[in-house]
């Protein structure tokens, strides 16, 4: 699990809980209130740990480094001498995180950026990197360099009738965020729960969402804000151009980090560095100033430490340190039910009551979250104080050290002991309730006419009101991010109750958000649910309900997963493979493999046995795509022909990897300039992503918005129209009838009506 603490730090617990005597593992398995178990793991903590987190961090780079920044500027170089001014404009980016305030390397990587954004025509920008690369000891003797820069900028921009500002640039003197963002569908956000809709509570369901009124499909149900989120680090490859390194060839990847807005998720060629750490990066000083002051004041002293101890660890610090000691004591005294009966909402009240299942836990996990959050508690104490408006009166000390001046025999104040209680509980609320917040990203060479979508996971969130939908296989809405700045936000009647400070009242609507649409009909008195990751199109009964089980601790029992036993057999036809010997479909046959259907052949195949030939049509498609991407397109056609004649004799049609063959084999084709071939090759992937996801799936829309390009550009206006008109109500359904997609559909189809023969 990938938001856990990194495996290093995971082996010195493990050994710690190994090293206990059997009567204090006994006692710390018999815990069942977080304090009791947060005030344990403070009194087993001790140097040992800390030394052990010092250790590990020093294998991770976090602060500044001139070094590391010449590293990064010279790989900048590279990328500007073959003309990838992208790639480069991020390379000297990483630069500049790393350089030390007023360094020389800060000022050359300001001013090779400089270079970057002019080559792609962001003037003001530019300008703005060439007056800090003044401003920071720029050499005297090349600074005409930059003066003459400056002119040329100075000179486009005089021509223009407005200043030009790249959307996703936003400079530090910008009080905006990147505003390449999904919007709902009124063009403003209102966060909140519609008016038909109503909260509900059971003993069975928990705090639930039930629909008072008829709810029509693609009507917004809530939009919510998180209450924290941690982007993910190296989940989103920006591919530069290749370099030699002791003579091979290796490809400069840049992760999510390098090009997102730390706060908000905004991309940006130009993010604005901390100044005390080389980890941190935002769209703008605004961003950069309220990161500061909610969490990052606290996080920059720890350094790589947060990194060691995992995603889910920082995460949980940033929504204590979002809420406040205020919050935690009122959380801390307030039943869950008190929260309905208020008349201003709290939402970190929702977050704080959240189950965290404490006692489904297992002791080894149990043991690592506390031992961690013990660990960072010990470190918080000696990194910086915190504020004053934090200070507990005396009796609130008393009662929130559980009546000990010294909880955990630590020096550090009662304030702190609070914040490390509501740490670990967040960090064991955050396994069942974190939402991955998910963004389509296009795959591939950027100069390839068709680009295929793959989903990718930018951030872990905790969204209040979003944690609300108890979960169905076969879910009746659909969910849509967004990221950076939305305009002119405004807030429902339905949400009039929100603590609007938290949320973020009365400044840009800078962050990320999610909008919760109908995906079909909803009737009065139907619950609101959403697919917590097992979906009845992508996964068996047995195996949905058993990962639910595992992580979320219940059986599901669903429309989906209650169906009867002779329609669940039936659907086990669907696997996508086929018989080797008569092309008959496969049925799995549990975990142990899979059998032909046909009663005339009942040839057998064992998991192993497919695994590997699925893998090796895996790492053929692999070779493909890297084929394109170096701009062979013939010989990844020939490859991809061979791989799918081969594959022929497993993969069916509706085998998500046979859609992947063919959506890449359509690329292939675009590229060649034959548009016939490689729109055919795109239907055939757009039936295996329907099987997978749904006829009415935004993935399906993702295919079918590819299909419509590609006979736009290949002047088949009848096919073209046919599949708009397809792909347009999948849209409008998931994201709203003002989305980017449906506005270049529009276009498309009023210049296509347009023409006459």
């Amino acid at each position: 699990m990938m938001d856990l603490p990194c495996a290093q730090w995971q082996d010195h617990v493990a050994q710690k809980w190994s090293g206990l005597d059997p009567k204090q593992k006994k006692t710390f398995n018999s815990l069942r209130e977080i304090d009791d178990v947060f005030k344990c793991a403070l009194s087993l903590a001790n140097q040992e740990d800390l030394d052990a987190v010092q250790l590990i961090s020093a294998g991770y780079l976090a602060k500044k480094d001139s070094r590391e920044a010449s590293k990064c500027r010279e790989r900048g170089n590279c990328s500007f001498k073959a003309r990838d001014y992208k790639a480069a404009a991020l390379h000297y980016s990483q630069g500049i995180c790393f350089a030390p305030p007023s360094s020389e390397q800060l000022s050359l990587c300001y001013a090779n950026r400089s270079a970057a954004l002019h080559h792609l025509q962001h003037y003001q920008t530019c300008l703005n990197d060439i007056n800090r690369a003044l401003n920071n000891g720029y050499p005297p003797h090349l600074s005409y360099k930059l003066q003459d820069r400056r002119t040329l900028c100075l000179s486009r921009l005089s021509v223009c009738e407005k200043t030009i500002k790249d959307p996703l640039s936003a400079s530090a003197n910008d009080d905006i965020c990147s505003q390449d963002v999904l919007m709902s569908s009124n063009g403003a956000h209102r966060f909140g729960i519609c008016p038909k809709v109503s909260v509900g509570c059971s003993k069975e369901k928990g705090c639930h969402l039930v629909a008072l009124k008829r709810i029509s499909a693609g009507e917004v149900i809530l939009s919510d804000r998180p209450f924290g989120l941690v982007l993910i680090p190296g989940t989103e490859k920006v591919k530069g151009n290749r370099e030699k390194e002791q003579g091979t060839q290796r490809e400069m990847v840049l992760g999510t980090e390098h090009r997102r807005c730390h706060r908000c998720l905004a991309e940006t060629l130009c993010p604005v560095a901390c100044e005390g750490c080389s980890l941190s990066q935002y769209c703008s000083a605004a961003c950069q100033q309220e990161a500061w002051e909610e969490h990052h004041q606290w996080e920059c002293p720890l350094g790589a430490d947060l990194t060691v101890m995992g995603l889910m660890a920082q995460l949980a610090l940033r929504i204590t340190l979002k809420a406040g000691i205020k919050n935690i004591q009122i959380a801390r005294r307030t039943i869950r039910d008190e929260q309905k009966m208020k008349e201003k909402y709290n939402p970190y009240l929702t977050v704080f009551h959240l189950l965290h299942h404490l006692e489904h836990q297992s002791a080894a996990l149990r043991f690592l979250f506390a031992v961690t959050v013990a660990t960072l508690y010990l470190k918080l104490s000696k990194a910086a104080p915190l504020p004053i408006p934090w200070k507990l009166h005396a009796d609130e000390a008393s009662s929130a050290s559980g009546g000990s001046s010294d909880a955990g025999d630590t020096e550090s104040s009662p304030e702190l002991w609070v914040v490390g209680s509501a740490v670990l509980r967040h960090m064991l609320q955050l396994r069942c309730n974190a939402q991955a917040v998910i963004t389509l990203q296009e795959a591939g060479s950027q100069n390839s006419q068709v680009q295929s979508v793959e989903e990718i996971r930018i951030a872990t969130a905790m969204f209040p009101t979003l944690s609300l939908l108890n979960h169905s296989c076969c879910p009746n809405t659909s969910l849509v991010f967004g990221t950076g700045k939305a305009a002119d936000p405004c807030v429902s009647q339905e949400s009039a109750g929100f603590n609007h400070r938290l949320l973020g009242e009365g400044r840009l609507d800078r962050g990320v958000t999610v909008t919760v649409r109908a995906a079909r009909v909803i009737t009065p008195g139907e619950q609101v649910l959403h697919c917590y990751g097992p979906h009845s199109n992508r996964m068996g009964t047995q195996e949905r309900q058993h990962l639910l089980q595992q992580q979320y601790f219940f059986l599901c029992e669903c429309e989906a997963c209650s169906i009867q036993e002779d329609q669940r057999k039936s659907s086990r036809n669907d696997s996508g493979l086929l018989c080797s010997k008569c092309k008959g479909a496969l049925i799995r046959e549990g975990g142990s493999g899979f059998t032909c259907s046909s009663l005339t052949c009942g040839h057998q195949v064992s998991t192993a046995d497919m695994n590997k030939r699925l893998q090796e049509v895996r790492a053929a498609l692999e070779k493909a795509v890297e084929l394109m991407e170096r701009d062979v397109p013939v010989e990844a056609l020939h490859h991809l022909q061979r791989t799918r004649s081969q594959s022929g004799f497993i993969l069916g049609e509706i085998h998500p990897l046979q859609g992947e063959l063919a959506d890449a084999t359509a690329r292939a084709y675009a590229a060649m300039g034959d548009w016939r071939n490689a729109a055919t090759q795109l239907e055939q992937s757009a039936v295996a992503t329907a099987s997978q996801y749904g006829k009415d799936s935004l993935e399906v829309g993702q295919q079918l918005f590819k299909l419509a390009q590609l006979h736009f550009n290949g002047g088949a206006r009848g096919p073209a129209l046919s599949v708009i008109s397809k792909v347009k109500p999948i849209f409008s359904l998931h994201c709203g009838p003002n989305c980017p997609e449906l506005q270049e559909l529009n276009a498309m189809e009023e210049c296509l009506q347009g023409l006459t023969f």
